[in-house]
């Protein structure tokens, strides 16, 4: 009788321990998403845009990596592939492409087009309600099943082509405030639209520093940025703001909107350059020969009619729209040091 008292205490022990070692387990498991889908423009697209009209599919594009231009608006890798990096994904494959490589379906998907907007731009590509019309076409064709969109992230980049656009077709700063308030208005309906195809971690970013960019600060010599449109960003952003704290209200829970601030970890970049190894923080590295031309262009004969500089690694800008890798890599850097990247892994 004994020993079965001393095998039924031992057996309470050791279940305690197994329960003890499970709870432990729990606290500090994190959620590993599956899948990344992307969406949205030039900032995060990895080879949508077709080979015949984009600069990102020509000779010096892809220089540092992949060594070749491979459809990226840099010298190398963009914010998506440090987003897949830091959730342990290979980058999702191009949506474009995704007939020639169909073994890299179950990292995700890219839809993002370079020069596209939330709202049609003068690039003649998919804006971004037509984006996420592809992703749940792809849904109800079954590429993807209900489990794999619960537990994946979705990750929106609204850099600007909009608001390129708006300036580009007369529009006044006058009516700059309301255009920008529609644009905002529209990444809500954007972002509902996502939350309807199952997806639980939904990352917006925040608009960076337009007022900094080349094709701004080129007035000035690439010496410094343009206030004036730096305020029309520190709007987006408020407005933006405004509209993810009210979803995830209203989400009670069931699904995490999270913004990715892109305009202070850039700031942070350009106005510490030296701490991220940066020496031309305004400069592009990449630029025409000319301003008839521009980072990639050639003439009739296929003479290369743009300048690259010694050091890509050296230059936060790519050419006048875009970040080198380092550039981008230490915008990563400084995201890492924000709570809003570790939340995708609770």
């Amino acid at each position: 009788m004994g020993s079965h008292k001393k095998l039924f205490s031992f057996f309470c022990h050791f279940l305690f321990l197994l329960l003890s070692g499970m709870q432990v387990e729990a606290r500090f498991q994190h959620y590993h998403p599956t899948k990344l889908f992307v969406f949205g423009d030039s900032y995060v697209d990895t080879g949508n845009t077709r080979i015949a009209v984009s600069s990102s599919w020509k000779q010096p594009y892809g220089m540092t990596f992949p060594k070749r231009p491979a459809g990226r608006w840099s010298d190398g890798r963009v914010l998506s592939d440090y987003i897949s990096k830091y959730l342990g994904l290979k980058s999702p494959v191009p949506y474009s492409l995704r007939k020639l490589m169909p073994q890299h379906l179950k990292q995700g998907m890219n839809f993002a087009f370079g020069g596209t907007g939330v709202f049609d731009t003068s690039f003649p590509f998919p804006n971004m309600t037509t984006q996420i019309d592809f992703l749940e076409q792809l849904i109800k064709d079954k590429v993807y099943t209900t489990s794999d969109i619960s537990n994946s992230v979705a990750y929106i980049s609204v850099a600007g082509n909009d608001y390129n656009h708006y300036l580009s077709t007369n529009g006044s700063i006058q009516g700059f405030p309301s255009f920008i308030a529609s644009v905002v208005n529209q990444i809500n309906t954007n972002l509902i639209s996502i939350k309807k195809l199952g997806l639980k971690k939904i990352v917006v970013g925040g608009l960076e520093p337009l007022g900094c960019l080349p094709q701004i600060t080129a007035s000035s010599s690439f010496q410094q940025c343009n206030s004036t449109f730096n305020d029309l960003t520190v709007l987006h952003n408020k407005l933006l703001n405004k509209v993810v704290t009210k979803l995830n209200q209203e989400s009670k829970g069931h699904t995490t909107y999270l913004i990715l601030d892109l305009h202070d970890s850039v700031m942070s970049v350009l106005n510490h350059p030296s701490t991220h190894n940066i020496k031309n923080p305004l400069k592009p590295c990449c630029v025409g020969v000319s301003t008839e031309y521009s980072c990639g262009s050639v003439d009739l004969n296929n003479v290369k009619k743009y300048r690259v500089c010694d050091k890509p690694n050296s230059a936060f800008f790519w050419d006048m729209l875009h970040p080198t890798q380092a550039g981008w890599h230490a915008v990563y850097n400084k995201l890492q040091t924000k709570s809003v990247l570790r939340q995708l892994l609770k």
